[in-house]
């Protein structure tokens, strides 16, 4: 009755157990504290934990805005033949706000990079 259920089960449990076994092989070395981080093949220069300058703080919320508008747009996109015109200004209406949120935030220097 539980037999596909079963099988599933014992197949994760023998790969999750064969990935660690493959890490366990193929680690470099047995104590990971000990090792320095792996850059792109290049010797870390600053600590893990370095803070980031606040610059990026500004970009980063400029890239979710845009991000987030693609989110709406979607949707969108699928749905505007059925609703016709009203989806169209409606979307227009949106991309409004955006722009003025976007023309607020290169005013207030959000934009700026240096």
């Amino acid at each position: 009755m539980y037999q596909g259920v079963i099988g599933m089960t014992i197949a994760s449990v023998v790969f999750v157990a064969g990935l660690y076994l493959l890490h366990r092989f193929t680690a470099v070395a047995a104590d990971p504290l000990q090792v320095l981080p792996f850059q792109s093949g290049w010797s870390p220069e600053e600590h893990a934990l370095s803070r980031y300058h606040v610059r990026w703080y500004s970009a980063t919320l400029v890239f979710l805005a845009f991000d987030v508008e693609m989110l709406f747009m979607y949707p969108w996109a699928v749905v505007v033949e059925q609703k016709g015109a009203s989806a169209v200004i409606e979307m227009f209406l949106f991309l409004g706000a955006l722009f003025v949120a976007v023309f607020w935030a290169w005013r207030e220097g959000a934009l700026r990079w240096v």
